[in-house]
């Protein structure tokens, strides 16, 4: 899981947002269009870096469609540590 947070949250265009992303749903589950508001970025663009994040097992959805919230994975929990390491050298 280490390599993959690596790749998916550096390694990767887009690397920045998905960093925000996964900052925002670990503080409180928030649905898509929560977070396209917050974070103001488009929620086609949200959407997107949430299907590549979910793609990789960082993030998981919980609930439907439309009003389904996302919240960091097990895996991405147990490996928290990793994501808090990339979050520092990206500042």
């Amino acid at each position: 899981m280490e390599a993959v947070l690596w790749y998916v949250l550096t390694g990767t265009r887009g690397g920045e947002n998905r960093v925000r992303i996964l900052k925002t749903v670990e503080e409180q589950p928030r649905n898509a269009n929560q977070l396209a508001e917050t974070l103001d970025l488009d929620y086609k663009t949200v959407r997107h870096h949430l299907d590549v994040l979910m793609d990789n097992d960082v993030v998981q959805r919980s609930g439907d469609d439309y009003g389904a919230v996302y919240l960091p994975s097990p895996r991405c929990r147990a490996n928290w540590e990793t994501v808090e390491t990339i979050v520092e050298r990206m500042d």
